[in-house]
């Protein structure tokens, strides 16, 4: 295996030859940095070797209609990126991965995603690119859609090997390669708050504080008494989280939960919504406080509750920078991915999205931000060096999944909701502080940027 943009394996002098389907299938988790749920995963594959080269992934649609379409857009990106990067691809190895709803098995699963394996194996074929393999995983096993031999792969599938238990997996911890858990734990840090009184006092305590904070963010003399202030709160939340022990996940975000109030965080949220402020927070990048930043980021995300969701693409746009910054690319392509699920248009996120994918080293970006310490804004350089040396590289095309909403609309990524908007309130007593005129002065200042600016980053 070879080290590039997306490999979270093995050093390019750690060499590891799989055989057969089942060392692929135990493979991917390693490849990934996680196990991918409810994904496809693509992998180029260069020389007669077949040695690993870009990969993609994607939350396989829901809708059978959609198949055909992301299909071409992935087979087009993945052939078109490894192009750009280590040349054109032998081959290509595909994995769906979806367990079943009730875990009742896999194989109605497999049948199920067949049509969408085919259509993705005509999508490479189309390019002059053969698919090697296409599995699916599903409940512990694997099928191949591309071998007809049942004596090896029966209709029942193959289980999974023991994790850990392969040569895959002990090269894997040799090299210091962790495997973070499900894709779907990995989301579950960073999504906001479900239980109904937490949530209800959360959103209660961002209501109380916009009318307070947004006009004075649109004010430009009180703009930096603002930013001030929100850096202030932020530094001291971060110096309570980081005199906590160290815990697993869990219970280390639940513990990061209880020591933070919801005025202080609605303070921190809103004050984020402010471009400048945003970068200069992205300055807390490394060493000790690199991880009490990211704590307190994703703590941060997981308050933007309600009509709030938008506001979460600045904290978690800032727990990919950081988690990017530290080594963690499979972490932070998570967070960058959910912070576009949040705002598709916020720029900062698609930058540093498309930088972590393109493989570029994040030193430029911390070097900037390091020489914007002494307070002036690092948006225009720092931002803008990232930007143009991605650019040079060539910018990566990106599948988005338009997820339905509750209310069975859909979303859009430009539009932007008045907190509050649409919801029934029961009596005048019960009405939010929200105005029209503050609903208005919500999107004018959630544009990052001064009066008469029209970059959104």
């Amino acid at each position: 295996m070879n080290k590039h943009h997306e490999s979270t394996g093995p050093a390019a002098e750690q060499q590891i030859t799989l055989r057969g389907p089942a060392e692929l299938a135990d493979a991917l988790p390693y490849l990934m940095g996680f196990y991918p749920n409810d994904s496809v995963v693509m992998v180029a594959l260069h020389g007669g070797r077949g040695r690993f080269g870009g990969r993609l992934r994607l939350g396989i649609p829901q809708a059978p209609g959609e198949w055909g379409p992301v299909a071409d857009q992935l087979a087009d990106c993945l052939v078109s990126g490894s192009e750009r990067r280590e040349g054109r691809p032998d081959a290509i190895v595909i994995f769906l991965c979806q367990d079943s709803p009730d875990g009742s098995g896999g194989r109605l699963t497999m049948e199920r995603l067949r049509p969408f394996a085919q259509r993705l194996r005509t999508a490479c074929g189309a390019l002059d690119v053969p698919v090697l393999e296409a599995l699916c995983i599903s409940d512990g096993r694997y099928w191949s859609y591309c071998c007809p031999d049942p004596r090896c792969c029966p209709d029942q599938g193959n289980p999974l090997v023991m994790p850990g238990t392969t040569v895959m997996a002990a090269a894997a911890a040799y090299a210091g390669v962790h495997v973070r858990g499900t894709l779907r734990d990995m989301e579950a840090r960073l999504q906001p708050w479900r239980a109904p009184a937490v949530v209800t006092a959360q959103e209660e305590a961002l209501d109380r504080a916009g009318p307070a904070l947004i006009p004075r963010l649109l004010d430009e003399r009180a703009r930096g008494e603002v930013a001030a202030e929100t850096l202030r709160l932020a530094r001291t939340l971060m110096d309570r989280i980081e005199e906590t022990q160290p815990a697993p996940p869990a219970l280390s975000d639940a513990g990061d939960d209880q020591l933070i109030g919801s005025d202080e965080a609605a303070a921190v949220i809103l004050g984020l919504q402010d471009r400048e402020t945003r970068d200069k927070a992205a300055a807390w990048m490394e060493g000790a406080e690199a991880q009490a930043a990211l704590r307190l980021w994703r703590t941060l995300a997981r308050r933007c509750v309600g009509p709030y969701g938008e506001h979460a693409a600045a904290p978690l746009t800032l727990a990919g920078w950081v988690s990017w910054s530290t080594g963690d690319e499979p972490g932070a392509r998570v967070a960058l991915t959910l912070a576009l699920r949040a705002d598709p248009g916020y720029t900062f996120a698609q930058l540093l999205h498309r930088a972590c994918n393109e493989g570029l080293d994040p030193e430029a970006l911390r070097r900037c931000l390091r020489e914007a310490a002494d307070g002036a804004s690092p948006d225009a350089r720092a931002v803008g060096a990232v930007m143009d040396t991605a650019a040079d590289r060539g910018a990566t095309s990106r599948v988005h999944k338009v997820r339905p909403l509750a209310d069975g609309g859909r979303r859009r990524g430009s539009a932007h909701r008045r907190p509050g908007a649409g919801r029934v309130k029961p009596s005048p007593a019960s009405a939010r502080p929200w105005t029209s005129v503050a609903g208005r002065r919500s999107r004018e200042a959630r544009r990052y940027g001064r009066r008469g600016s029209r970059t959104r980053r």
